[in-house]
């Protein structure tokens, strides 16, 4: 006995209408296979016919973070442009203030030296020669 012959005692033992409609029930769940296989693939046989798409989901989700990490950045780059604009202008003023420290420290160490100058002259410790080439020092100064 083959394969076949069962088959045929299986086919002959239902009446006609209940095999039509297996017979409709076959060639829906065929055709239903054959559409799911062709967009799904083996997922198809994983996952059924109730499957979401990923691919768009997918897109989106990418798109979405792509923002988002877009927008962070940009915010980023502004609070760094906002800080180092912040730090330029504190090191600007240090280098101004730094100035008016160097001229005022000079300039009162100059008159200091000069001063100290005469004095080593008018106790004859130093003569007019040394003193005009010292204030000749501090005039390049």
């Amino acid at each position: 006995m083959t394969g076949w012959d069962v088959l045929d005692r299986l086919v002959s033992s239902f009446p006609p209408i209940a095999m039509v409609l297996l017979l409709v029930a076959a060639l829906v769940a065929v055709s239903i296979f054959i559409v799911g296989f062709t967009r799904h693939g083996i997922n198809f046989l994983k996952y059924g016919i109730k499957q979401v798409p990923l691919g768009d989901s997918l897109q989106q989700q990418f798109d979405n973070l792509e923002t988002r990490l877009s927008n962070k950045i940009t915010a980023l780059e502004t609070k760094f442009d906002n800080r180092f604009s912040q730090l330029d202008d504190r090191i600007t003023a240090l280098d101004s203030r730094i100035t008016v420290i160097e001229t005022n420290h000079f300039g009162h160490l100059k008159g200091f030296l000069s001063e100290l100058t005469g004095i080593l002259l008018d106790k004859t410790i130093i003569n007019n020669a040394e003193k005009a080439r010292l204030d000749h020092q501090l005039s390049g100064m």
